[in-house]
């Protein structure tokens, strides 16, 4: 990459606010200066999950880099609290782990990626900025696990359906833009692709939540991935 690319890469990074919260304080300062390094806004740091929950509100971080194992409560339940109150927040899990459990509880906890604290520098750097765009982010090999899931649970059949009348209706729009977001696009890309602002994209997708009775992003992709809509 040419310096002047290296530098618009920076300035591109250094609008996004990252949170990083690791009980380890010299593996916490190393991401942090890392990713300071990379070119991104380190707004805070947190070593335990009831700090992590707290700072996290008072900054409003546009990613938080987050491990699972922490004293005071776990990341898994940091992630849900968060991501529950703001579903616009970006999490990506790094994790000493890559046993399959822990994955699949993360994503299903409102994780938008997950990566093993194997990576590099520059794996990390690029992972922190996909996961901002709101694109899935996954150590190799884990991303085939997460959708497998997603495809093994939409094929059970659900235990209220039976019960509902019939299922809510969407707009044509919000249809729309819950495909896209299905396909993995973030809201700007969606907001280009539709000729419409990215408030409104926002205001679509806080519509489907509530008319799906869903909660999160992770919740909205795998209704979309059950209707086939990430395939359409």
């Amino acid at each position: 990459m040419s310096e002047q690319g290296h530098m618009d890469e920076q300035r591109t990074a250094g609008t996004v606010k990252v949170m990083v919260v690791d009980d380890h304080p010299m593996w916490r300062d190393a991401v942090a200066r890392d990713l300071t390094a990379a070119g991104f806004d380190v707004v805070a740091t947190a070593g335990d999950g009831p700090q992590a929950v707290r700072r996290a509100r008072a900054v409003s971080p546009d990613v938080l880099v987050l491990d699972l194992n922490l004293p005071g409560m776990p990341g898994v339940q940091v992630c849900k609290e968060l991501v529950g109150a703001d579903p616009g927040l970006r999490v990506l899990v790094l994790s000493a782990s890559g046993e399959h459990a822990d994955v699949l509880e993360a994503v299903k906890s409102g994780a938008t990626g997950y990566l093993l604290k194997s990576a590099s520098t520059q794996e990390l750097s690029d992972a922190v900025r996909s996961t901002a765009a709101g694109d899935p982010v996954f150590t190799p090999g884990l991303a085939g696990l997460v959708l497998g899931e997603y495809r093994r649970l939409a094929s059970d059949p659900a235990p209220a359906a039976s019960d509902e009348p019939k299922a809510p209706q969407l707009t044509e729009r919000e249809t729309e833009v819950l495909r896209l977001v299905a396909k993995g696009l973030s809201y700007k890309q969606i907001a280009e692709r539709l000729v419409i602002s990215h408030r409104t994209v926002q205001n679509h997708v806080q519509n489907t939540l509530g008319k799906l009775q869903l909660h999160n992003r992770v919740e909205l992709v795998r209704y979309a991935i059950e209707r086939g809509l990430d395939d359409a």
